[in-house]
């Protein structure tokens, strides 16, 4: 693989060791003081939820909870006035909802930080992009503590679902450094596809980094499979020192400093929604 991406021009593509970048209109923003969020124990109309959600307005809302279209926490709601935490569950004919302006977050995440949503940890990715939105925000799949790149969050639950669907798609790009020099045979080995205790898993495409040592590898897959680079890489009897993905779903790590984050376009909201 060659050290940019070149997938314009087709079925090429490729890594790139993110030394130097152009310049893009997307703001970049640094962590911050986090800004004051809604309480989840805050309580808000069921009507009011449901037309802030962006299904209907809010009188069409009291028609719909009367038919009992609106359930909450798996029960049908008809009652008027009732209200609702921004925990709860909400789903209107049967699709899940939420009152919040959907957000598109993208991180280039640092190493050292997990990739979870617990409040008892100490050193998570929700830290890195606190300052980001005031919505509640979820990372669409994960990245290992010592895994870099591209790591993406919203608060869209069926573009998120979408998107970590086993069969979704998605183009994940990872540059991988390995302990030694990758055998020919052992990278066509990847390449052909490897039976591991989670399945046999195949990449799209994998080859060495242009210009580098050939202990710089270039991995192209669609698996959705927790820390997969690293068994297929293991199940060979290499060591992965370092990974980081430099592609996701078309997402580029252009003008994107490790550690800070920036929103999505609507055209690259549009561009994931389609795939």
């Amino acid at each position: 693989m060659s050290r940019g991406d070149n997938s314009r021009g087709g079925k090429r593509s490729g890594k790139s060791r993110e030394k130097s970048f152009g310049r893009s209109n997307a703001p970049i923003k640094k962590t911050a003081k986090s800004p004051k969020k809604i309480s989840d124990s805050d309580e808000i109309r069921l009507n009011k939820f449901v037309a802030n959600s962006g299904v209907c307005s809010r009188r069409e809302a009291d028609l719909y909870i009367q038919t009992g279209s609106v359930w909450v926490n798996g029960k049908p709601v008809t009652e008027m006035g009732y209200k609702v935490k921004l925990t709860d569950e909400v789903k209107f004919d049967g699709r899940l909802i939420t009152p919040e302006k959907k957000e598109y977050i993208l991180l280039n995440k640092p190493k050292g930080f997990v990739t979870t949503t617990s409040p008892e940890k100490t050193k998570t990715v929700m830290h890195l992009v606190a300052n980001a939105s005031k919505a509640r925000l979820k990372p669409v799949g994960r990245l290992e503590r010592n895994t870099t790149g591209l790591l993406l969050f919203t608060n869209d639950v069926d573009l998120e679902k979408k998107l970590t669907h086993h069969k979704s798609g998605v183009r994940k790009i990872f540059h991988v450094e390995l302990d030694r020099n990758l055998k020919f045979e052992d990278l066509e080995k990847i390449q052909n596809g490897v039976k591991l205790q989670e399945g046999f898993i195949q990449v799209d495409e994998i080859s060495y980094i242009e210009g580098a040592s050939k202990n710089e590898i270039g991995v192209q897959l669609q698996s959705s499979k927790n820390n997969i680079i690293t068994k297929l890489f293991e199940h060979l009897n290499y060591s992965v020192i370092k990974l980081d993905r430099v592609i996701f779903g078309g997402l580029t790590k252009k003008d994107l400093p490790r550690g800070h984050w920036r929103k999505l376009t609507e055209q690259e909201v549009i561009n994931l929604k389609m795939m």
